[in-house]
């Protein structure tokens, strides 16, 4: 079974596990405002590309096509994030968990990756120099993100979050 894991307070609500279940447009039943997918991947580089693909794929089930902004954008978020737990957060043994959240009311996604590395902190991202190879994963999810941040995952290690909101919505 999964845990939830925590966040700061001015997150959405998390704690909910698994997803919402749409009710067609005939349904009496209204949509649910909070939508989760709770999963928990390998960390390898094949689970961070799982983790972005089930990302997409849930998201396009609650409405957000692929080639959406949204989708785009929660896809390019999730992939660095779990492309980090997998580099920076990997402890061999222990895998990575994916939350991704939608909540309806304020338009908002969120999205959190869990590793078993407390000792690897993100840190304020700084541009590399020109000729580096990697080091832009954080920019850009600072450029992406309404917010992002980094919190103490118990019993060990961390929970990098991020928030977005649903473009178009």
């Amino acid at each position: 079974m999964l845990k939830a894991v925590t966040v700061p307070e001015e997150g959405p609500k998390r704690g909910t596990e698994g997803a919402a279940q749409s009710h067609g447009p005939d349904s009496a039943t209204p949509e649910p405002e909070l939508r989760v997918l709770s999963m928990q991947f390998t960390s390898s580089p094949r689970g961070a590309r799982l983790a972005r693909r089930a990302a997409v794929r849930r998201l396009g089930e609650w409405g957000f096509p692929p080639m959406s902004d949204a989708s785009c954008t929660v896809a390019l978020l999730v992939a660095e994030l779990a492309a980090n737990a997998v580099q920076h957060g990997r402890v061999p043994g222990r895998d990575f968990h994916l939350l991704v959240a939608f909540d309806g009311r304020a338009s908002r996604f969120s999205i959190e990756v869990s590793d078993a590395c407390a000792d690897r902190s993100p840190v304020h991202p700084v541009a590399p120099a020109a000729e580096e190879e990697s080091g832009r994963g954080l920019l850009l999810v600072d450029v992406l993100a309404v917010r992002w941040g980094w919190v103490p995952r118990v019993p060990v290690g961390k929970t990098v979050w991020a928030d977005v909101v649903a473009a178009g919505s």
